[in-house]
């Protein structure tokens, strides 16, 4: 699995720490910033990286913003990327298994940092499961096909 990473400055810290639990697990990342505390604008990160797993450079992707709301949003204007929010392990799971989400985002000021590598662990460690969901993603790609014509 190839593994992009990206936070604005609300979630600086927690993208270090989820670094931190990448390197421990021996999972490889490339890290799309912001690496400083100066404020960035999280519709510019939640950008390259969603780009970057669209163009087939990674297979999922991490952002982190305030509340991974923000991120979310911007992550899922980019053609092809499906993005969610995961703030509970029950989500996480199913955004991969249900939805075959590309990209999970996550809120620094919403959940602590145990509870973010937990649900990066879940998040990794489950697969789109395909069977009656399978058609309902294709539903959504049919969306997008007609809306980013």
């Amino acid at each position: 699995m190839s593994l992009v990473i990206g936070a604005d400055h609300n979630g600086l810290e927690l993208k270090n720490i989820i670094i931190e639990f990448l390197k421990g697990k021996n999972v490889e990342y490339e890290d799309l910033g912001t690496k400083t505390s100066a404020p960035v604008d999280y519709p510019d990160i939640a950008k390259k990286v969603a780009k970057a797993v669209a163009q087939g450079r990674f297979s999922r992707g991490i952002l982190i913003c305030g509340t991974g709301l923000g991120m979310d949003i911007a992550a899922n204007k980019v053609r092809g990327i499906r993005a969610t929010v995961c703030h509970d392990l029950y989500s996480a799971e199913r955004s991969r298994k249900s939805n075959n989400a590309q990209i999970m985002t996550m809120g620094a000021q919403i959940i602590g940092p145990e509870l973010a590598k937990k649900l990066v662990e879940v998040w990794l460690n489950s697969e789109f499961e395909g069977g009656r969901s399978a058609p309902k993603v294709r539903k959504i790609m049919e969306i997008e096909k007609e809306n980013f014509s």
